[in-house]
């Protein structure tokens, strides 16, 4: 399909004598056609490219399924398999392991492939020149450690990315995150291409984002099929058949829509005392602060600021300089004696240092503050990310 083809040209597109992209990332709709593209793509490393290939999936029946598709396709290019690999093969000839799970093809005078499950230490000390990762939406920050540096001392390394948005069962972190890099512009020779809608939307039965959504629909993919998966549910269907990347993490214990209807277009008028809450975060890495002010029958709360603890605490002290704040209370072992001593020792009052009883109570105020709607925010971008993305203690 033309799609197909465009995105074939787009992987395979070079800067001089190397890829454009040493990255790319397709996400697309399941059953369009995905694994058509890494095919193509392989066909090439495999027949012209002399390249070593890891074609590795989050399952070991997706990886055994893409072994037999590239198979057929070196058969239906009239490539003859040799049951066993010999010294002289004739020419247009193939050798192919098929033990499940460790699959592997060899083309005489060409590259070579191995059909891999990913783990969190599968690859180590392997070499490869193009790393395929299906199932992207799997693909996790551990895989990745192990996997990224496979194709580090290749003259001409690629990896593809293949999946879907995430859904609440998804476990992989590296996809959203490489997709965040392409969309705030700090990617580097990163290529990428998605269908999808840019919110959720109640109109599912609606053919038209279907097919628009969809590059495959009309051919491989038919209405009636897609018909069927209207059952569903709402957010299913807004994830995994028109594309949509959620913001927000579907495993929150808040949700989007519970934190959303507390929000108000102005902020509130602030004068009564502020009431600064900071934590260390438990690996050591950062720091945040944030407000909570009273205002009328409501709280008002903000995130100020997330820094690394290594820069100091000074931006927390300079903002404790103002005659408003009346009370700190600092969560986390790692950084309490520290700034405590601090604050003493710059004249601030010693902040509180909550017992985890205290902490537990706080937390079962603040939900049920969200349910009663008693506390407010005016929908900051970073508040937002936290909170939607937050899980039980």
């Amino acid at each position: 399909m033309e799609w197909q083809a465009i995105q074939v040209d787009a992987i395979l597109a070079t800067d001089g004598n190397e890829w454009k992209y040493i990255k790319y990332g397709l996400s697309v709709s399941r059953r369009n056609g995905k694994g058509e593209i890494l095919a193509a793509r392989e066909l090439e490393g495999i027949i012209n490219l002399g390249e070593k290939i890891c074609h590795t999936a989050h399952r070991t029946t997706t990886s055994h399924d893409a072994f037999n598709r590239l198979f057929t396709l070196l058969k239906k290019a009239g490539y003859e398999e040799h049951s066993k690999k010999k010294k002289e093969m004739p020419e247009k000839s193939f050798y192919a392991s098929k033990q499940y799970g460790l699959e592997h093809i060899e083309v005489v005078g060409g590259g070579v492939i191995d059909f891999r499950t990913r783990t969190n230490n599968g690859g180590l000390g392997e070499g490869f020149d193009l790393l395929v990762i299906d199932e992207a939406q799997e693909y996790t920050s551990k895989q990745e450690t192990a996997l990224a540096y496979t194709v580090s001392a290749s003259d001409n390394p690629q990896i593809i990315l293949t999946g879907t948005p995430p859904t609440a069962v998804s476990g992989g972190d590296v996809f959203p995150r490489l997709r965040a890099s392409v969309l705030d512009g700090t990617a580097l020779d990163v290529g990428w291409a998605e269908w999808s809608i840019d919110r959720q939307t109640k109109d599912t039965a609606n053919v038209d984002l279907w097919y628009e959504y969809n590059p495959s629909l009309g051919t491989i993919l038919k209405e009636r099929n897609i018909r069927a998966e209207l059952s569903v549910g709402e957010v299913d269907f807004n994830v995994q058949r028109l594309g949509l990347w959620i913001t927000y993490s579907l495993k929150s214990a808040i949700s989007a829509g519970e934190w959303d209807a507390l929000k108000v277009e102005t902020p509130p008028p602030l004068e009564d005392a502020y009431y600064i809450g900071i934590k260390y975060g438990k690996d050591g890495v950062n720091v945040a602060a944030s407000i909570a002010v009273k205002t009328g029958d409501k709280v008002f709360i903000e995130a100020l600021d997330c820094v690394p603890i290594r820069k100091g605490a000074g931006w927390i002290l300079e903002y404790l300089r103002n005659p408003k704040v009346k009370e700190v209370t600092v969560d986390g072992a790692n950084g309490q004696k520290i700034l405590t001593d601090l604050m003493v020792s710059q004249g601030y009052r010693p902040p509180h240092l909550p017992k985890v009883a205290e902490i537990i109570t706080a937390n079962a105020m603040f939900e049920q503050a969200i349910v009663s709607q008693s506390i407010c925010h005016t929908g900051q971008t970073s508040l937002r990310a936290v909170v939607t993305n937050c899980e039980k203690r």
